[in-house]
């Protein structure tokens, strides 16, 4: 009876065994998955399969970025930008040559078992792809008076991931916070790593100095050239001197003006369309007009009882030329009526 019953508990685990590797599932792993990789290096994405029944699973690799999914193996071929620089490494691992910026993407490998009772399984592989900063671009003011304030800036848009940045003073590196700092207890500035920014809340004579930035990540680091900045005091004696004398000139301008004007420099005269005064004759003088005086005077005569009077207009002003008695003639003296 015993040992029946031996051999009924050995067949039942027998057929267990055989029933569990008929029915099993695919499963996978990966020894890395988060890679990191400098640029124009190689790098593997491993996709390992650990458990399955199918001897020839179907094979995915699909790219994950910026919301978009593409197949990079597909159809037992390499799809996309990285065909002819990637290639299936093993049974399911993916291998890429002279990876770029631009493969920094998640990338997820799927394995088809069709024998097997949980027929698919999936794992995911964030590959980041580092690139060296650049030197960055800084723009540091020249010069700047006491008490005002100054912006410092530094930008680098190569570098990946993002670079932090960092400013130098004099080759002696400047904290985030001035106030964090004893030594620099007479500053007041604040340092932004995330932007590349150092601003200045009010300078002084101490914030003198050579200037730089350094922008850094896990590739590496680059600094721009140095550039100074000077910190003078403002001259308010000489600024008041130089608006004195300003005025002072502005004064004599005006006086020299005035006096030219009372000397008669500047006449002021009106054109109407009308021919301009001739000067005033004195009275008692008789003269001789030209003909052409005649021609673009008028003349005229008025009789006053028996006397004939020759009178002629200059402009608006008439004037007496002569005078006779009817029948005759005989030149008196000029007078204005």
């Amino acid at each position: 009876m015993d040992i029946e019953k031996i051999n009924s508990d050995s067949k039942q685990e027998g057929h267990s065994l055989k029933l569990c590797c008929l029915v099993g599932a695919v499963n996978l792993k990966s020894s890395n998955r988060n890679p990191v990789v400098q640029e124009f290096e190689s790098v593997e994405l491993s996709c390992i399969i650990t458990d399955s029944q199918t001897n020839d699973p179907r094979i995915e690799w699909k790219k994950i970025q910026d919301d978009q999914t593409t197949y990079v193996f597909f159809d037992n071929k390499i799809q996309g930008d990285l065909a002819g620089r990637a290639e299936l490494l093993g049974k399911t691992s993916l291998k890429i040559w002279n990876v770029t910026r631009t493969d920094s993407a998640l990338y997820r490998c799927e394995v088809v078992a069709r024998n097997d009772r949980k027929e698919i399984d999936e794992i995911v592989i964030e590959l980041t792809v580092q690139v060296k900063p650049v030197p960055p671009m800084c723009r540091v003011p020249k010069a700047v008076p006491v008490g005002k304030t100054a912006t410092l800036y530094c930008q680098e848009g190569e570098g990946h991931p993002r670079p932090h940045y960092s400013w130098y003073r004099n080759d002696v590196p400047l904290p985030t916070d001035s106030r964090a700092n004893p030594r620099f207890r007479n500053s007041s500035f604040l340092l932004n790593s995330e932007t590349g920014t150092l601003v200045f809340s009010a300078v002084h004579k101490e914030d003198s100095g050579q200037y730089y930035c350094i922008a850094s990540n896990d590739a590496g680091s680059a600094r721009c050239e140095e550039q100074e900045m000077e910190v003078y005091n403002l001259n308010i004696g000489g600024i008041i001197g130089g608006v004195l004398v300003v005025l002072a000139v502005l004064a004599l301008i005006t006086v020299g003006i005035c006096c030219a004007y009372r000397r008669g420099y500047f006449i002021n005269s009106k054109q109407d369309g009308e021919s301009y005064k001739n000067p005033g004759k004195p009275d008692g003088v008789n003269y001789i007009r030209t003909d052409e005086e005649v021609r673009s005077e008028g003349t005229g005569q008025t009789h006053l009882g028996n006397l004939e009077i020759e009178v002629f207009s200059a402009g608006k002003v008439p004037f007496v030329v002569g005078t006779r008695e009817v029948g005759d003639f005989r030149h008196k003296s000029s007078f204005v009526i």
